[in-house]
């Protein structure tokens, strides 16, 4: 039994602070996919939690509870997708420098519980030399990295980008930051994978990554 039998409602931004809707006969799903980027373009000017509990409250008085679940699940996938469309429009990150070296940059702003120190989360990455160069990928294996952050298990860059530090706000579950790490808080002089007068990561390296903190473990 197909789930989308009903009269869905199309809801187009007019303007800064305001969403109207409008009854279509067409399907809820195929609507959204068409229009989700007007949405959530929409969306991201203002409040993501707040604006998306205000379209779930307007699409459960004309849709239904269960249809308002599924909208506000496909607004939040739109405005995550808009952000990365954005970001790879740019390019590249415009970097933010804290005190401590270490350089971010939000692709994706999560709407999940931050983490905190010590807590054992998962979290997918790919990491860069400054030449692009890809020395390990999370994604490549199939599978996110699990350990607990903030002490110690991972170089200092990623604790940092993560949980937060002085100008760097800590990551919210279901976001995506790049990080681009000195070598003090990443492998310093030594470097690593060294065999043989080569390194994977050769010393004194800066390193990127584009990390996707998944939540906790």
């Amino acid at each position: 039994m197909s789930s989308l039998a009903y009269s869905p409602t199309l809801c187009t931004p007019k303007k800064h602070t305001t969403i109207t809707c409008s009854t279509s006969s067409s399907s809820l799903r195929l609507l959204l996919t068409k229009n989700i980027s007007k949405v959530a373009q929409h969306l991201q000017a203002q409040d993501t939690a707040a604006s998306l509990h205000v379209v779930s409250g307007k699409w459960q008085k004309l849709v239904g509870r269960r249809e308002a679940v599924l909208v506000t699940g496909l607004l939040s996938a739109g405005l995550a997708g808009a952000q990365l469309a954005a970001a790879s429009e740019e390019g590249s990150c415009e970097f933010t420098v804290a005190p401590s070296g270490l350089g971010f940059c939000d692709q994706v702003i999560g709407i999940g519980p931050q983490a905190s120190q010590g807590q054992l989360i998962k979290a997918h990455y790919v990491g860069k030399l400054e030449d692009g160069k890809v020395f390990d990928s999370s994604y490549n294996r199939g599978k996110p990295l699990t350990f607990r952050v903030g002490v110690g298990e991972v170089i200092k860059g990623w604790d940092q980008g993560i949980v937060g530090t002085e100008g760097v706000p800590p990551m919210l579950a279901g976001g995506k930051r790049r990080l681009k790490i000195p070598p003090e808080l990443g492998y310093g002089v030594r470097g690593a994978g060294c065999r043989g007068g080569s390194c994977i990561i050769p010393p004194n390296s800066v390193l990127l990554f584009d990390v996707e903190f998944i939540g906790k473990a």
